[in-house]
Order: structure tokens, then C-alpha cells, then sequence
């Protein structure tokens, strides 16, 4: 690789670490898809593989694998090493995209009709991710919006004209309610957080082994070795079997006694796994909304109290004696 070429690379990195930082919270997969998508136009019109890339040469990931490849690096590997420092979502899209593109290649499964099923599972997975941040947005928002409650009880005992800080950070009484309340918001924040986080999907990419299984035996493998090919490919490029694996046997053995293409129930699965997934966090995210009025009882409203209507009467019944 020339020395422009090397430099050129070194500037594109930490524009891209940068990005992955600044989106942590919002993976993109549709984004992914999408290459993908554009990848199996290219190869169905006969574009060379190492060219598909170039042609969609870009910052970012893409550009990040065009550059690798032209250096010489296996695709597979280039996609990989692209999903560094990814959000966890577009982490496992792209190694899923890798695993998918030497699974076809070791099985001899044809890319361009490959890459299309796989996008279509992409954009599967990119509906149900929004699905699920549209119903964690609103439990939440809420629990966001209620930790505000202390200080706008402080900033109202400002407004009727009492010095609800002074009384805060100068009186021993107000100091001991700094403490205590600090202590309880402290305490309902990290509730908070762990309510959310067992909210969230714990499988980002469901269906995913059904999905490689079914490009190695639509290449014509037998089931034993595509079964190896999948293990062997999502172990190099760091990806998890996923829960729905416990299927394939159930599958195959279907697609044997009834005489169908296992490639077929095998995609049919991992749709069904998909759903079953995006169905299991919105029930969930229904919890949460319920779940969340533990740590705003126990929590959030005696701080409101301690914080917000505490210093206000101290400071209403000083006024009050002071004046005589």
C-alpha cells in the first residue's frame, strides 16, 4: 500500500472512532442493510466482489473495508476488523455480514442472492430495534423527567421569594437534608439504570444462526458440515449463538419428513425468532413503565420532599421569627 494510501487511512480512523462514540446509544442497522443491499445489486450485474466495494467507498465503515480490501485483506476479515469500535448493534450487523460472506464462500453459496436475504433480515432486525426504542422512549423520558422534581421544588421556593439554597447549604438542618435527599436521588438514579438496562434487548442480533445455516445449505452442503461451517465462522468473527440455534435440529428434521428446502424454514425461523424477540422487550418495556414507580415512592418524592419543601418551610418559619 503506498504512502498516501497509509496516511489516508490514518485520517479516516479517528473521524470514524469518533462517530461510533458520538451514536453509542443509537446503532443504525438500517445503514448496514443498506450497504448490503447496494453490495447485491452490484455483484447480480456482475461487479467482482473487491469492486463492489470500491464502488461504495465512502467514510465510515464502508470506506473503512473498500481501503482494506484494496490493500489485500480477505473481505470477511476487512468487515470484521470495520466493526471495532461500533455501537453493539452495528457491531454484530457487520460481523453477522462477515460470517454470512465467508459462510457462503467456504459453502460455495451464490453472494449476490445471499446478500439480498440478508439484508432483508437486516432491515427485519432495524424494524424491531426501532420498535423497541419507541416503547423504552416513554418509561424512560418519564424517568428522566421525575428527577428534575427536587430542584424545581428548590427553584419554586426561590420564586415565592425564600432563599430555599441559603437554607440548603448554610443551615445545619439544611445540610442535613442536602445529604439525605443527594442520597436518595443518588439511589433512585442507579435504580433507575438498572431498571432500563433489564429492559433492553439482551440479544441484538436473534435469528442470526438460523440465518448462516441457511446460506450454507442453500451452497448445497450437507447439514453436518454446515452446521461446522456456521460454528466455526461465528466463533473467528466473535459472534454468540444465538438462543434460536436450539431449532436447527427441529428444523431440519421438518424439512427432511416433509421433503421442503430446509434454506426456506430455516429463514422462516429466524423471522419468527426476530418477532418473538421484539415482542418479549416491548412486553418489557410495559413493565418498566410500572417498575419505574418503585424508585419514584421510595425515592424520588422524599427527596422532593427533603430537598424541595423542607428547606422551604425552615425558611418560611426563620422569616417568620426573624421578623419579630
Amino acid at each position: 500500500m503506498t504512502g498516501a494510501a497509509t496516511r489516508a487511512r490514518g485520517r479516516e480512523r479517528p473521524r470514524f472512532k469518533w462517530r461510533a462514540r458520538s451514536r453509542a446509544r443509537a446503532p443504525d442497522i438500517a445503514a448496514v442493510a443498506s450497504v448490503v443491499q447496494r453490495l447485491a445489486v452490484l455483484l447480480r450485474a456482475g461487479v467482482a466482489p473487491a469492486g463492489a466495494w470500491e464502488y461504495l467507498r465512502a467514510d465510515g465503515p464502508a470506506g473503512q473495508i473498500a481501503a482494506a480490501v484494496a490493500s489485500g485483506q480477505a473481505i470477511p476479515d476487512a468487515i470484521a476488523a470495520a466493526a471495532d469500535g461500533r455501537p453493539d448493534g452495528d457491531a454484530g450487523a457487520w460481523r453477522g455480514l462477515a460470517a454470512a460472506w465467508a459462510v457462503a464462500s467456504e459453502a460455495g453459496a451464490p453472494l449476490a442472492p445471499t446478500l439480498r436475504d440478508f439484508a432483508r433480515s437486516l432491515r427485519s432486525l432495524a424494524e424491531a430495534q426501532r420498535d423497541i426504542a419507541v416503547a423504552l422512549s416513554a418509561p424512560v423520558s418519564t424517568a428522566r423527567m421525575v428527577m428534575v422534581l427536587p430542584v424545581i421544588g428548590v427553584l419554586f421556593g426561590m420564586v415565592l421569594g425564600f432563599n430555599t439554597v441559603a437554607t440548603l447549604f448554610a443551615t445545619p438542618v439544611g445540610l442535613v437534608c442536602l445529604v439525605v435527599g443527594g442520597g436518595l436521588l443518588a439511589a433512585a438514579a442507579g435504580w433507575n439504570r438498572r431498571l432500563v438496562r433489564s429492559a433492553q434487548p439482551r440479544d441484538l442480533t436473534p435469528g442470526l444462526t438460523l440465518d448462516l445455516v441457511a446460506i450454507a445449505v442453500s451452497g448445497g452442503s450437507p447439514v453436518d458440515r454446515a452446521r461446522e461451517l456456521v460454528r466455526r465462522c461465528t466463533a473467528q468473527y466473535g459472534l454468540v449463538e444465538d438462543p434460536s440455534a436450539a431449532r436447527i435440529d427441529e428444523v431440519l428434521d421438518l424439512s427432511q419428513r416433509a421433503g421442503v428446502p430446509a434454506a426456506e424454514l430455516l429463514r422462516s425461523e429466524a423471522d419468527d425468532a426476530r418477532r418473538a424477540a421484539r415482542a418479549e422487550v416491548q412486553q418489557r418495556a410495559a413493565q418498566l413503565a410500572v417498575r419505574l414507580m418503585l424508585p419514584l415512592g421510595l425515592c424520588i418524592l422524599p427527596a422532593f420532599m427533603v430537598l424541595g419543601v423542607l428547606p422551604l418551610l425552615v425558611a418560611v418559619v426563620t422569616s417568620t421569627v426573624g421578623s419579630f
